[in-house]
Formats: C-alpha cells, sequence, structure tokens
C-alpha cells in the first residue's frame, strides 16, 4: 500500500508523543505540547494506562487511593482531558483503548505480575495498537522514554519498547495492512535534560527553598534522564508557554503540586518546572548548538 497524500486543510506538521500514565506528558513535554498546537502542528498523545497505582497527593482525595478501590484511574482520566485542555491538545488516546492495560508499580512491585499489567504485555500486541495510531496520523516526529524510561520505572520502559516497535512495525508494508498504510516515522527523540540546566536549576531552587511549601528540595537523581552536557539534540524554548504548562500540571492535581516555577510529586519535595525541554537522539548525534525546532531538517 502506498502512504495516503496529506489532504488539504491537514496539518503538516503532526508530532506524535508516547507515555505511560497520566501526568507523564505534562511534566516531561506540556511546553513543547502547547507550543506545537499553537502554531497549528497536529500533536497526538499516547497514554499507556489509567496511572492506577499513583499515590494521591491531597488529603481531600485520599479515597482515591490505589489500595481502597478502583476510582482512581478514571478520575486520572479526567485529570489528563483537563491537562490536554490546558495545552490545546485535541488528539488524546489511550493505548488500546481506556483500560486496556493497567499501570505497574516500580520494579519488584507484586501488581507487577497481575494479568493486565501493561509490564506483562506482549510488545509487538502492544505496538500493534500504536501502529494503528501511526498510520493514521503519519507522524513526522515522535518522542518517548529512553531504554530506562527516564528513571527505571516499568511501565516506562515499557512504554520506550512498545513505541520503538510500533515505529519498526509501521514502516513496514507486510505488517497488518489493514491497518493502514505503511508509514516510516523521519525523527524519534527521547526526553533527557543536560546535567548543567538540572544542576542550575537545583541551585536556584535551593536558594528559593525557604519561601516554597515543600518540607524540602529533591535530589539531582530524582530528575528523569539527566545527561551529559553535548547529549541533546533539540532543545525547545517553552518560556512563552510555562503558564500552559504550570495549568496542565496542576490539572493532575492527585499527583502533583505546583508552586510557581516548581512542583513537588508524593514525596513532597521540590523539583524544577523545566519550560526549556530536551530531546536527544537514540543515536546520541548531537549538533554543537542544540536545535530549536522538533522538525528542523525533516522533509515535510
Amino acid at each position: 500500500m502506498t502512504e495516503p497524500p496529506v489532504l488539504p486543510g491537514d496539518p503538516v506538521r503532526r508530532l506524535l508523543l508516547v507515555h505511560a500514565h497520566p501526568d507523564d506528558e505534562s511534566i516531561n513535554n506540556g511546553a513543547t505540547m502547547a507550543k506545537y498546537a499553537a502554531e497549528g502542528a497536529r500533536v497526538t498523545l499516547v497514554t499507556c494506562t489509567l496511572g492506577e497505582e499513583g499515590e494521591v497527593v491531597p488529603a481531600e482525595l485520599a479515597h482515591l487511593a490505589a489500595d481502597r478501590d478502583d476510582a482512581l484511574g478514571p478520575y486520572r482520566t479526567g485529570e489528563l482531558a483537563a491537562a490536554m485542555a490546558e495545552l490545546g491538545v485535541t488528539d488524546h488516546r489511550f493505548l488500546g483503548g481506556p483500560g486496556r492495560y493497567r499501570d505497574s508499580g516500580m520494579m519488584g512491585a507484586p501488581q507487577n505480575d497481575r494479568p493486565g499489567a501493561f509490564w506483562r504485555a506482549d510488545v509487538d500486541e502492544a505496538a500493534a495498537h500504536l501502529v494503528a495510531v501511526v498510520r493514521e496520523v503519519r507522524p513526522q516526529v515522535l518522542v518517548t522514554y529512553d531504554p530506562d524510561g527516564g528513571y527505571g520505572h516499568p511501565d516506562h520502559i515499557q512504554a520506550h519498547r512498545v513505541a520503538t516497535r510500533a515505529a519498526e512495525l509501521a514502516a513496514d508494508p507486510a505488517f497488518r495492512p489493514g491497518l493502514g498504510a505503511a508509514h516510516r516515522i523521519a525523527r524519534t527523540y527521547w526526553n533527557c535534560v543536560p546535567a548543567t540546566a538540572a544542576e542550575d536549576a537545583f541551585a536556584e531552587l535551593r536558594a528559593a527553598a525557604h519561601a516554597l511549601p515543600f518540607p524540602g528540595v529533591a535530589a539531582l537523581d530524582d530528575v528523569p534522564g539527566v545527561v551529559p552536557d553535548g547529549r541533546a539534540a533539540v532543545a525547545v524554548d517553552g518560556t512563552a508557554y510555562a503558564g500552559r504548562k504550570a495549568a496542565a500540571m496542576r490539572a493532575h492535581a492527585t499527583q502533583i503540586t505546583v508552586h510557581g516555577g516548581y512542583f513537588a510529586l508524593s514525596n513532597g519535595l521540590g523539583q524544577p518546572l523545566f519550560t526549556t525541554e530536551w530531546y536527544r537522539t537514540p543515536d546520541g548525534s548531537a549538533p554543537d548548538r542544540p536545535a530549536g525546532d522538533l522538525f528542523a531538517g525533516v522533509e515535510l
């Protein structure tokens, strides 16, 4: 099957992001998503689970905790919808449909062995659901995690595996032609944060910590995807969209507390809220200075 033509009115630039849980997208890529959506690109988010195992931060929402009933996943679905509205993103899907794959815990957690856990999913089976999205949307750029998932969470690692495999399968005309015409993604990026940028942001955070409502400051190791300087291929300046990113993160109220340019997760420890968002390539190639556009050099 040949690739379908781009129809009049179709967005020329098309960006696909694959994330493990609701809130990952806003923390890692909120400014990027808001920027490209505002500029008229098609921004598609695929979230792999409902985040049923997340820890609930506000006391008034403690009844949603995963160990009490199964209410957290549907609630976080609503949070995700609200976050997407803040970012201006209208195309959001759950991998295989809402609830197809269930949230896993950290490595060794007993819930990871439960039937339906995303960590247990067959990679090719899960990737096939994403292939259908790729062939429909025809993105030129894919954003996901590095092979370690940024910080070793099983669902993040699995999201990386599924996204990578889906990109391969989507380009193969022999793979399930019923899912649509084959499409090759031109560029894949992994989320990252250059070490110096992270260190500078934490120095500012520590200087302001006395005025923040957090009991302490997170460690640099708590930031997913920190890499040595010079590894980032793209640095998206999202300063103009900082307010939208912060609002999207606030929408994930069960998981995140936002205060000014900082935020905290369930451990209550402050972290920088980055408005420049960085990306590296799977092969490690990077220019002397990072490009400012995920679509730089991509044929549209």
